[in-house]
């Protein structure tokens, strides 16, 4: 199972591991934490966690399962399809502690996955595994407990990439912050993008018919399929509908600055007031 087992690990899911390990007890090595997603046919997709609180030290380990359980019971009233999954822990390494923590879990999910994310950047980046135990020994006799890695991977759904993207735009900013664009910004983007990608289209098409270019079969297919997939509509609706979905947009906009102003000048009149 192991080796077709595929793990899939939402953005959304590293930032909070990330989040929980920065606001850690100053004492504490690592922090671990259940992940909630889904699994089924062989893929287990990571939507969600939460950090468990734990004391840890050189012989023993002591997590609150009581909270972990409290917390899920919450978690189940807002998204009832999310199920535990497994359970993460910060660091490289698989420590013997791992397997007692990992041991719960095991109650609590039919093949729990254990994923360990490397805060410590070693090798400068951070390394992110997946894993799922099983049990080796003699029977009859003392089992022992392997943790097997499994593939990971990072999925992410249409807005969190457009998060992730805006968040890598600080790498180049030297303040490392970076700010929204406004909706008639995106309009104008996502425009010119279309366009350009237009452009691209028909200048392919007039070279394969001046005989410039060898036809593709499958980029006709999908050419084909892109027609037919417009709808029929004359150019002046069209038009119309576009203006008028504009001036609703530029509606929303004016209206959504003149109750922020309002806001600032209340704010600014009860400061003088007091």
């Amino acid at each position: 199972m192991a080796g077709n087992l595929v793990c899939r690990v939402h953005p959304v899911v590293l930032f909070s591991i990330i989040e929980s390990f920065e606001r850690r007890n100053e004492d504490a090595r690592r922090v671990i934490g259940t992940l909630l997603g889904s699994c089924e046919k062989g893929v287990v997709d990571v939507t969600n966690c939460f950090c468990v609180p734990h004391n840890e030290s050189e012989d023993e380990v002591a997590a609150d399962l009581e909270y972990a359980r409290n917390m899920y019971e919450l978690h189940r009233k807002v998204n009832p399809a999310e199920v535990i999954v497994g359970w993460y822990s910060t660091g490289a390494d698989v420590s013997e502690h791992s397997v007692l923590i990992h041991e719960y879990y095991t109650r609590e999910a039919k093949t729990p996955v254990h994923l360990t994310v490397d805060t410590g950047l070693k090798g400068s980046k951070m390394d992110i595994k997946c894993y799922v135990s099983a049990n080796i020994g003699v029977p009859g006799r003392t089992m022992g407990c392997m943790f097997t890695p499994v593939q990971v991977e990072v999925n992410t759904y249409e807005p969190e990439k457009v998060g992730v993207d805006l968040i890598q735009q600080g790498k180049y900013n030297t303040k490392r912050t970076v700010s929204m664009v406004s909706d008639l910004t995106q309009v104008e983007r996502a425009c010119s993008k279309l366009q350009e990608k237009l452009t691209l289209v028909l200048d392919y098409v007039d070279d394969v018919l001046a005989n410039k270019i060898q036809p593709d079969t499958t980029i006709g297919r999908f050419l084909l399929d892109l027609v037919n997939n417009i709808p029929k509509i004359e150019p002046e609706e069209f038009e119309t509908m576009l203006n008028s979905n504009m001036k609703d947009l530029l509606m929303v906009v004016y209206l959504a600055n003149l109750t922020r102003t309002q806001l600032a000048l209340n704010e600014k009149l009860q400061t003088l007031t007091i």
